[in-house]
């Protein structure tokens, strides 16, 4: 529809139209011209004309405004002014653009996308600038016809500031009336569509009203009085619109629960509407262009508007102008001032000065950009009551900055704060008056909903609905879907009345039954696949959102050499070595000298504290053991030993018994390759995911009815898997967590939400309140109530899939380590001090040939060290002297006692 226009609908017509008006044209005046006795005065240097439907307030106001801007700035010998009747009708326009293009440099005009769009091809032909009142023109108009130029600003910052009030109103849905015309059905409207698809707010109707048919008009609003929704956006033009809102009033649509907003083409003129209409539109929000009313060129143009107006249409009763006499007023001042002195210039000359207007006008910046005036971001939103200026100011609306209760003029210092709510305006008075808290926006259905639930579930734990075959009605129901929804209901700010009925089909068929209208909603073990949105909607899913594979467990410790080592982990088993060694160096340390298997060489005792290290608690006896000091260390070691044992038998039979337990596969693709069977619940979703998603061929795909058919499958090696959705598959391992487990990947799906049909209010309210029922924790209890516990009472394979939670680390054991390690430091301590002279003497004097390699080497060590500091001193020589006499003097007792050692 990209240049889609009414000449191309009615070309022929309208060609074969214009061409007889041409002929005529020289003989024939298709309006009048106020300032016509000057058109042939040679002083009159240019001439403007204008096409208006006189028919329409919006004309009327729109040929005064502009018969006063001309006057304003110009007199009738200077300026001429031609002023054609379109009486609304495309082709009349566009007899009146031919007409006039002969005379006039420029056209303004007319008001509406199906007249303006004859005239453009006019006048872009005829090379005469078109300046059109129309308020929604296609972008591709001033490409196609290049002396077009859009003088009013488009609609589409309009509609999102609607979409911005019915979101901040919390409304989900809306029902769209429009006039049914091109202007809107092509334009207006699929900006306001896009702008509530944004906003998350969807169209439950699209509604398109014929100018003239009151008997249309009423079989569509007692069509959408039987509907749910409430919230109704009006676009119609003001004539239109009062003939709606009188229809509705005697309709009973204008009371408590309902809501009415207005766009710009019919709030703009609410003032014009007679007094029955004002009155049947009580409570009514409107959304219209802002324009400041304290300014002194306002107040001025206001008066003197009202006193013409008066004059010219006493049939009018209301003289006060409206946004269209403003614009009017102001694109008629800017072809004035485009004009100038010189009124002979070209059309091209002409639109360049057009275009390069910049001003302030009465409805604020005067500027163009493509072809188009800079659309107004600031807006009013008002509430029809009965008071004199008919309705109450209850804010403003900006594009981008969001609500304000006041606005940024450029005449005052306002100080603005910008809400993304309307609730932070001025209190609305709602249709019928009876309460100010904000309408639903629907209304619940009077009668029960019929709600089809599945009898067929394969887990009655979950959900369990018994049929009486006799009347095919619900005996009994239960389950947390029956029970969750019966919950959730009871917490709605309304009554909502239903009755349960079974269905025996699949799940498929069954959420096929709410769009044969079967069913209003569908309630249980439903998962929300995409497909099924063809045919309902669902709700928040109130489970996991996971497809998950079942297998058979296998022993995970078989043929694992290494597995005595896995109680400990490495740095327990490090720890464990080096504080063994450690106690068996002290005990060798202090038994050495009573025992001859203590001693010998050095290779030999190394070996013997190493065997010592890992035999004294075995074969090295209490009553072995001469020092108390070692059979404390030993006593000690002992018992840190015993926990130690204990702790590592234990853990290592907890390995070997159910620890040890892993799913027999865990390879989707290992499953495919060999060609294995696997089992999905008969009537769900998941066979189609298994072939079309996972790609398992059909023969090998079997259904199964219980969870016992399942276990028996999955035992007896009949299927190699099985697939559940999470909430069923918790259920079946919690009574067969011994023998199957979870394994492979989960897979993303919809979980199980309830199903209404596509477009119902509750489907929001329901998501609502299912959240809310969640996030308080009363899922989770209800949950547990209504299946209990979803855990294996006796399993306690609760490390099965982390073979390392269970391992012991010195974390654990720490404070033993400590207190036999201080233990056995203490007593070496206490023996060295006890032994420290006896070790000196024994160590020092001894002969080298009789001490092992080792001592021979450290005494040696040891006397170059004395040797060395005895000569690094630098003393008087009688220090020295003394010196050299002790050495001499411990030389010779210590060769005296090593005399005396000797057996």
């Amino acid at each position: 529809m990209g240049a889609f226009s009414f000449l191309d609908v009615f070309g022929p017509f309208v060609a074969s139209s214009l061409l007889f008006a041409q002929r005529v044209s020289a003989s024939s005046d298709y309006g009048y011209s106020p300032h016509g006795a000057a058109a042939g005065n040679g002083h009159v240097k240019a001439s403007i004309g204008a096409i208006v439907d006189l028919s329409s307030r919006i004309g009327k106001e729109q040929k005064v405004a502009i018969e006063m801007a001309v006057a304003d700035y110009y007199d009738s010998q200077r300026l001429a002014l031609h002023i054609r009747d379109s009486h609304g009708q495309p082709v009349q326009a566009a007899l009146a653009a031919i007409d006039l293009k002969q005379h006039v440099q420029v056209i303004l005009g007319p008001g509406t996308w199906e007249e303006a769009s004859l005239v453009a091809e006019i006048g872009s032909k005829a090379y005469v600038p078109i300046l059109s009142f129309a308020d929604a023109s296609p972008r591709w108009a001033t490409k196609r016809w290049p002396f077009y130029v859009q003088a009013s600003p488009n609609q589409d910052e309009q509609m999102t500031g609607v979409a911005a009030m019915v979101q901040s109103w919390r409304w989900h849905q809306v029902t769209v009336l429009y006039e049914d015309n091109e202007s809107a059905a092509f334009q207006v409207i699929p900006h306001l569509s896009n702008a509530l698809r944004e906003v998350g707010v969807k169209i439950s109707h699209l509604l398109a009203l014929p100018p003239f048919a009151s008997s249309l008009l009423s079989k569509e609003l007692e069509r959408l009085k039987s509907e749910l929704c409430r919230v109704f956006v009006v676009h119609l033009s003001p004539p239109l619109a009062e003939r709606l809102f009188d229809e509705a009033m005697k309709m009973e649509m204008m009371g408590e629960g309902y809501v009415w907003i207005t766009t710009s083409t019919a709030t703009s003129l609410i003032h014009s509407f007679g007094a029955n209409t004002i009155s049947s539109m009580q409570g009514v929000v409107g959304i219209k262009s802002y324009y400041s009313e304290t300014m002194p060129r306002y107040k001025n143009f206001h008066s003197q508007f009202s006193e013409k107006f008066s004059l010219e249409n006493p049939e009018e009763e209301n003289n006060e102008p409206s946004i269209f006499a403003l614009q009017a007023y102001d694109v008629a001042l800017t072809a004035t001032l485009a004009m100038g002195e010189a009124g002979n210039m070209s059309g091209q000359q002409l639109l360049e000065n057009i275009l390069a207007s910049d001003f302030q006008g009465l409805t604020g910046r005067i500027q163009y950009r493509n072809q188009e005036v800079t659309a107004t971001n600031k807006f009013q939103i008002v509430n029809v009551i009965k008071e004199r200026k008919v309705y109450r100011k209850l804010g403003f609306w900006t594009y981008k900055l969001g609500f304000s209760k006041v606005v940024d003029d450029d005449d005052d210092e306002n100080i603005v704060v910008y809400n993304t709510s309307v609730e932070s305006l001025e209190q609305v008075f709602w249709p019928g008056g009876q309460s100010r808290q904000v309408p639903r926006g629907w209304n619940p259905p009077i009668t029960p909903l019929r709600i089809g639930v599945p009898t067929h579930s394969i887990f009655t734990q979950y959900l369990n609905v018994k049929v009486n075959d006799s009347n095919n009605t619900i005996s009994s129901s239960g389950g947390l879907p029956i029970e969750l929804f019966k919950a959730v209901v009871k917490d709605l700010p309304y009554n909502l009345s239903y009755k349960f009925t079974p269905f025996n089909g699949t799940y498929d068929e069954l959420v096929e039954q709410i769009h044969l209208k079967n069913f209003n909603a569908v309630v249980g073990d439903v998962a929300i696949v995409a497909q099924r949105y063809q045919h309902a909607e669902f709700t928040h899913p109130f489970t996991e959102s996971e497809l998950v594979m079942i297998t058979p467990v296998r022993s995970k410790t078989s043929n694992q050499a290494l597995l005595f080592m896995k109680p400990f982990t490495k740095a327990m088993w490090i720890l464990i070595a080096v504080i063994t060694i450690y106690n068996g160096f002290v005990v060798w340390l202090i038994e050495r000298n009573h025992h001859l298997e203590l001693k010998g060489s050095m290779v030999n005792q190394v070996g013997t504290l190493l065997w010592l290290a890992f035999t004294t608690l075995f074969s090295l006896q209490g009553e072995k053991l001469h020092s108390n000091l070692s059979r404390i260390a030993t006593v000690v070691w002992l018992f840190v030993a015993l926990v130690i044992t204990q702790c590592y038998t234990a853990s290592l039979t907890s390995m070997l018994t159910v620890q040890q337990l892993e799913p027999t596969t865990a390879d989707v693709e290992l499953l495919k390759n060999t060609n294995a069977n696997i089992g999905y619940c008969k009537g769900s979703f998941v066979e189609k995911y298994l072939k079309d998603v996972l790609h398992f061929p059909h023969m090998k795909l079997k259904k199964f009815t219980s969870p016992e058919e399942y276990a028996q499958a999955l035992e007896s090696r009949e299927i190699a898997a099985a697939f559940m959705e999470a909430p069923l598959a918790k259920l079946f391992l919690a009574k067969y967590c011994k023998s199957f487990a979870l394994a492979g990947p989960t897979y993303k799906v919809g979980g199980f939400g309830f199903a209404f049909s596509k477009g119902s209010p509750l489907v929001a309210d329901m998501s609502q309140a299912l959240l809310n029922f969640s996030e308080s924790g009363k899922l989770r209890e209800l949950e547990h109530n209504v299946t209990g516990s979803q855990e294996c009472v006796n399993s306690t394979n609760s490390c099965m899939d982390n073979e390392n939670c269970s391992r012991l680390s010195p974390s654990s054991f720490w404070v033993l380590f400590v207190m036999t390690g201080g233990t056995s430091t203490l007593a070496l301590v206490i023996y060295a001090i006890h032994h420290r002279r006896k070790l000196i003497h024994n160590f020092m004097l001894r002969d080298d040939q009789h001490n092992p390699i080792w001592a021979s080497v450290l005494l040696k060590w040891w006397r170059q060290l004395i040797k060395k500091r005895s000569f690094s001193r630098k003393d008087s020589n009688d220090v020295e002297a003394h010196h050299v006499s002790s050495a001499d003097h411990l030389d010779v007792q210590s060769q005296g006692l090593e005399e005396r050692s000797i057996p």
